[in-house]
């Protein structure tokens, strides 16, 4: 804690023996503290009621209101407030009960001043830990509606308000991001949130199925259409009737299929493998790509008519890396889900995994925290018991790190530009040489190279 945050904290000392009041004083005075004094405690009770001090350092033993009834009083008024009970040497016992009454922790009489410290400042720290996970959980309640999506970073906040502006049409909605960010879930909710969540949602996974069954999978086959179809076979688009059809990974959807899925959005209706009819259907088609779909139309992979349909609402996830005031509410979401809900983690180990970079985003967060929970020693979780790279703070992709960019950040298409003007200078210009440089074929690079009207020497005027 800063000194400049500690003169905000407001410390309540009650204790009869004069002498020991003032070194208690003197010593969190000397870091920073502004501190209230009582010596009874009736008079610790009216500066509480007063002042609402975030925290109480009480001695247990005094004549009149003593330490126990103080305790008592302090957190039925106000249960947030940290409370460390002063005991004498021996009285061990005492100062155990005040811990099951309530009380932080104690210290002994006589004490060490750098033991009294520690102990203010964990106590305090705990405080805010308590006032954080406590503030957390409502935010994640204010976004219950919205399942398993946990984040409260203004990247989240813009997906949020996507989601509530489109759940109840029947636009088609194309959710990009990289692996792990959660685009399923995302579609899920816009199920949910639709006039739909009644009927069925259906997911296929465009890249997870062969190429020559994919056809039959998505819109149906009948008895007799190919070897092996020994009966009548609805697609996924017949499933989803009345409700929702995600397809994930679309941007691997085959060429071929291309034409029939524009058809089935165009047209409304699907025609089963072998089937002479096309069967008219009412399904909100919500699609999913980690692809750079733009540049797979310039590469001839992916029909342009086809984006712009399934493209009507774009939705983007941000990486973890972008929303790192997440993680904290992540941490504790998944901790909870696997159950760790009585495990803390330390402010410590929140910042190393804040530094890190995720490049398996939230699903590489939640495997992490599941192995810190069947691995940990204790309840409360420390940095040591991270894995090793993310204790490094850097992930695999940052670990050759050839770009420093600016603080106050920089244009991805001028530096894009600088890269590909700068891999044909090394290579003399050579486009395949370039090409083999920047780990990209040479049709991609001509690409890059008109789109930034970026022309060979000879050729500049």
């Amino acid at each position: 804690m800063a000194n400049g945050e500690k003169k905000t904290v407001r410390v309540l000392i009650v204790d009869d023996d004069v002498s020991l009041r003032r070194v208690l004083e003197y010593n969190l005075q000397e870091e920073g503290y502004e501190v209230l004094t009582a010596g009874s405690g009736e008079e610790g009770l009216r500066l509480f009621e007063d002042g609402a001090p975030a925290l109480v350092v009480t001695d247990l033993k005094m004549p009149g209101m003593g330490g126990f009834q103080l305790l008592r009083e302090v957190k039925e008024r106000f249960p947030d407030t940290v409370v460390i009970v002063i005991t004498a040497f021996g009285a061990v016992e005492a100062a155990v009960e005040a811990m099951k009454a309530g009380a932080y922790d104690f210290i002994t009489k006589p004490f060490n001043r750098e033991a009294l410290k520690l102990t203010v400042r964990k106590a305090l720290d705990m405080q805010g830990l308590s006032r954080e996970n406590r503030r957390l959980r409502e935010e994640l309640s204010e976004r219950e509606e919205f399942r398993s999506i946990i984040g409260i970073s203004p990247p989240m906040e813009e997906v949020f308000r996507v989601i509530d502006r489109v759940a109840d049409t029947d636009a088609t909605v194309l959710i990009t991001g990289e692996s792990g960010t959660g685009k399923e879930l995302v579609a899920r909710a816009i199920h949910n949130r639709s006039s739909r969540r009644a009927a069925p949602f259906v997911a296929i996974n465009c890249a997870a199925i062969p190429r020559d069954l994919l056809e039959s999978e998505l819109f149906g086959h009948v008895k007799g259409a190919f070897t092996g179809a020994v009966r009548d076979k609805e697609g996924k688009f017949r499933q989803a009737e009345a409700g929702t059809l995600f397809l994930d990974e679309v941007g691997e959807l085959p060429v071929e299929l291309q034409s029939k899925l524009l058809r089935a959005l165009q047209e409304k209706e699907v025609q089963p493998v072998g089937g002479a009819h096309t069967i008219k259907l009412d399904v909100r088609v919500v699609a999913a790509t980690n692809a750079d779909l733009e540049e797979a139309i310039a590469e001839g992979r992916f029909r342009e008519d086809l984006f712009y349909r399934l493209s009507v609402i774009p939705v983007h996830l941000p990486p973890l890396r972008e929303r790192k005031e997440d993680i904290p509410l992540l941490v504790r979401h998944f901790a909870a889900k696997h159950g760790g809900a009585s495990v803390t983690f330390s402010p410590e180990i929140l910042a190393v995994m804040a530094a890190y970079g995720w490049p398996g985003n939230v699903r590489e967060l939640e495997n992490t925290v599941e192995r810190i929970l069947i691995m940990r020693n204790a309840d409360t979780i420390h940095p040591d018991d991270l894995p090793e790279k993310v204790r490094r703070g850097r992930s695999p992709q940052r670990e050759c790190r050839v770009i420093n960019l600016p603080d106050e950040g920089y244009s991805l298409e001028q530096l894009e530009r600088e890269i590909v003007v700068e891999a044909l200078e090394r290579n003399n210009w050579n486009q395949s040489s370039a090409a083999r440089f920047l780990h990209i074929p040479r049709h991609t690079l001509i690409y890059r190279m008109e789109k930034y009207s970026i022309t060979t020497p000879e050729r500049k005027k």
